[in-house]
């Protein structure tokens, strides 16, 4: 059997964590700005650390397993 959790999460984390895509932190004007589409080196950065935790958070702490 596959284990597909890792490339599922992975996935659909990096989708939705994109800067700009949904929202981004910090904004350009404001603390959260959503769907603008734009970024900076600071927002790549934060959502990459988010990114990074939730990862951690749902593969190794919560032990998530998906199989297909």
């Amino acid at each position: 059997m596959r284990d597909y959790a890792a490339l599922l999460i992975g996935t659909a984390l990096f989708a939705f964590l994109s800067p700009g895509l949904l929202f981004q932190l910090p904004g350009k004007h404001r603390p959260v700005e959503f769907l603008n589409m734009k970024t900076s080196w600071v927002s790549m950065f934060l959502h990459t650390v988010i990114y990074g935790l939730l990862l951690v958070l749902f593969l190794i702490v919560l032990n998530i397993h998906i199989y297909a």
